[in-house]
């Protein structure tokens, strides 16, 4: 019996999934099959790789929008051959089409390269706005954990023959937070 088998992803861990499982829910898929991560894995590794075994003919793949499926025009014009050479269609809550119809693949291709421009655009638009903050002095990025006193404290530990996991213990951070502070301070890239 043929059913409704619902894809969602997002980029990266601190992204939440909810919003795509509610839809997927809401339109009737009983399967899920989620990915959390940049989309890099081997395809055999994540739940897209699964739901491609998974699927039969006459189910429907259901994503709330293209994007979420692929990342690439050519990835996804991949996926949609592969559904349908096994008889699946294609479905996206967002942008309206039919994989079974010329028509609809012809509209399927017009809508990945509309996405795949949108998230060109927007990494442009990105890389702009951190170069622009980096000629204003701000420099992006998640804060550091230590400040530049512990970090000096940190050289003079490393200078004295203490571990890189002792000092990660007595600060409670990483053992690559310490190794990256103290490279900051081999490179001449800090401040005391």
């Amino acid at each position: 019996m043929a059913e409704m088998v619902g894809y969602a992803r997002v980029s990266t861990r601190e992204q939440t999934l909810s919003a795509q499982i509610d839809q997927l829910r809401a339109a009737g898929c009983a399967r899920l099959f989620i990915d959390q991560g940049s989309g890099r894995e081997a395809r055999e590794d994540t739940d897209l790789g699964r739901m491609l075994d998974y699927v039969r003919p006459g189910d429907v793949v259901v994503v709330t929008q293209l994007d979420r499926l692929s990342r690439s025009l050519m990835d996804l014009l991949n996926l949609a051959d592969q559904f349908g050479q096994k008889g699946v269609e294609l479905r996206s809550l967002k942008e309206p089409f039919d994989t079974t119809t010329d028509d609809g693949r012809l509209m399927f291709q017009v809508m990945g390269i509309l996405a795949e421009f949108e998230r060109t655009r927007i990494r442009t638009r990105t890389l702009e706005g951190l170069k622009a903050a980096r000629a204003r002095g701000r420099i992006g990025g998640r804060p550091r954990r230590l400040n530049a006193k512990q970090e000096a404290m940190i050289w003079r530990l490393r200078k004295e023959g203490e571990s890189l996991r002792e000092i990660s213990r007595m600060f409670n951070v990483s053992v690559g937070t310490v190794s990256r502070a103290l490279k900051r301070r081999e490179a001449g890239n800090v401040s005391d």
